[in-house]
């Protein structure tokens, strides 16, 4: 089991549409913030790409990524867990599935996320963005947290709640569960390729045994 972890098991998506408005503003870019909310998902690279003008000058790119950690980090102690997520992994293990996040993070942001959620009991393992060379909607994260736990993509299901998780599943034949609780609409993760949806961690574990996940587990080893 793959699982994002940003507007996934961890309330942040909206608080990262702030850190990431806020910093354009400190840079001289007026984004909106629909704008932005829609790139969440997306490494810090691609969302600078895909929403700052092409002729830019790119050797602000770093200090606008930087500008966007600090704000977010001033929102750590306002994060909170998505209801259900700490026990949707606790079940996911208990059903003899091996458990990783499959994050494109900071490093410290991961560990504050982990914090967070209070599941570590039940993580094998986890990537950050150091761990991928190219970010979502590139598959790389997926690849090194499948490599983490020694699972190939085949006996994979992954859990996200943007359009570049789905996307990035995709690249590699998982199958993929979207997650409305990260603001992300129903039809626009259907479209993006999600093999079914539910609006939380706890929705999603109330269906399990009828869920993609219900499936795989039917097939792992105890």
């Amino acid at each position: 089991m793959l699982f994002d972890v940003d507007g996934t098991l961890v309330d942040s998506s909206y608080l990262h549409t702030l850190a990431w408005w806020q910093a354009f503003r400190q840079a001289g870019h007026d984004v909106p913030m629909a704008s932005i909310h829609r790139s969440i998902g997306m490494g810090g690279d691609r969302i600078l790409d895909k929403l700052l003008p092409a002729g830019r000058d790119h050797d602000s790119d770093d200090e606008i990524m930087a500008s966007h950690a600090a704000v977010f980090a001033t929102f750590w102690p306002a994060l909170r867990p998505l209801d259900g997520a700490r026990d949707l992994l606790a079940q996911c293990q208990e059903l003899g599935l091996a458990v990783a996040l499959a994050s494109s993070a900071r490093e410290r942001d991961l560990a504050v996320l982990r914090a967070t959620i209070g599941a570590d009991d039940f993580i094998d393992a986890a990537t950050s963005s150091a761990d991928a060379k190219e970010s979502k909607p590139a598959p790389d994260i997926l690849v090194a947290a499948l490599d983490a736990i020694g699972v190939p993509a085949r006996d994979a299901v992954y859990v996200g709640d943007a359009v570049w998780d789905i996307y990035a599943a995709r690249a590699l034949g998982i199958p993929a569960i979207g997650l409305t609780c990260g603001g992300t609409s129903e039809a626009e993760l259907r479209d993006a390729g999600a093999v079914e949806i539910h609006d939380s961690p706890r929705t999603l574990l109330a269906n399990l045994t009828e869920s993609a996940i219900g499936k795989l587990a039917a097939r792992a080893p105890m």
